[in-house]
């Protein structure tokens, strides 16, 4: 089937008259981007979404093709109220500008979030009942970042509280990781254990059970204890859950299946237990 050429897309919201907005001439180019630490580089549509919807002050700047200006026409209007900066390119540029062929048509710089630490959070949440339900995901040894994105993802969906990335781990938000999230990078905050078993001590005095995961001897989970708050924690697929992390746990689990492969990658393994944990404690 032949692709129908789109009608005359309509002229995008009026933009200050600063020499670096509005189109890019033909055959020209962004110029480079220094990207401070502050900032990062978000780019899908889904992703690039949501941050206009939770955080839109955040954006310092936008890069997107013609042909996405109909879907982000009130993001560029409020851009160009606040005379923030934004530019149409082309497909070539944004694949320079993102490192990726899977950008989908627009990239943010905004303003970076690093992970809060874990004492911060639960401080903040120190009036929240220690029974009340409350789903935190670990990843001990996890570098991959679209299997942070994947997680990031089925941790929005099941409404988990936040996602727990051990200090030193290298472990932080991505462009493509925010991409894999489809978003839910905006719904699910990082947090770093900076205190290590201090941490954990202090998530057990919050109310919190910590379940570990593991391929074999572990407790089916079907069968297994699943507390309505809980601290789901995962390994990394090869070299799997530091030592120190697994003799903490309470619970131990494992997915039971057909043995014709090992095991799950990680964010197939969140997403299973997550979903259990929803089915038995829908927030």
């Amino acid at each position: 089937m032949s692709e129908r050429r789109p009608p005359p897309r309509p002229r995008p919201p009026q933009r200050s008259a600063a020499p670096d907005r509005g189109a890019a001439p033909p055959g020209s180019r962004p110029p480079p981007i220094h990207r401070r630490d502050t900032e990062l580089r978000i780019f899908g549509v889904n992703a690039c979404h949501a941050v206009f919807a939770r955080r839109p002050h955040s954006i310092r700047k936008a890069y997107l093709l013609e042909t996405r200006v109909p879907a982000f026409r009130a993001m560029l209007a409020d851009l160009a109220r606040r005379k923030v900066g934004y530019r149409l390119v082309g497909p070539e540029d944004l694949d320079r500008l993102t490192q990726s062929e899977h950008h989908e048509g627009v990239c943010l710089e905004v303003e970076r979030i690093p992970p809060q630490p874990l004492s911060g959070w639960l401080a903040q949440r120190a009036g929240v009942p220690s029974r009340a339900r409350s789903l935190l995901i670990l990843l001990d040894g996890v570098s991959n970042p679209h299997n942070l994105g994947a997680v990031l993802r089925t941790a929005a969906h099941f409404a988990a509280d936040a996602v727990l990335v051990p200090q030193g781990s290298g472990l932080s938000l991505s462009g493509a990781a925010a991409r894999v999230a489809e978003g839910g990078a905006e719904h699910v905050p990082l947090l770093a254990l900076d205190r290590g078993a201090a941490d954990l001590a202090a998530l057990e005095r919050a109310g919190y059970r910590l379940v570990s995961t593991t391929v074999r001897d572990g407790t089916d989970l079907y069968a297994a204890e699943l507390p309505a708050r809980c601290v789901l924690m995962f390994g990394a697929e090869t070299s799997g859950m530091s030592e120190a992390m697994s003799k903490r746990a309470h619970v131990s689990v494992r997915i039971p299946g057909s043995g014709a492969v090992e095991s799950l990658n990680i964010s197939s393994a969140v997403a299973v237990i997550a979903g259990e944990h929803w089915r038995r404690h829908p927030a």
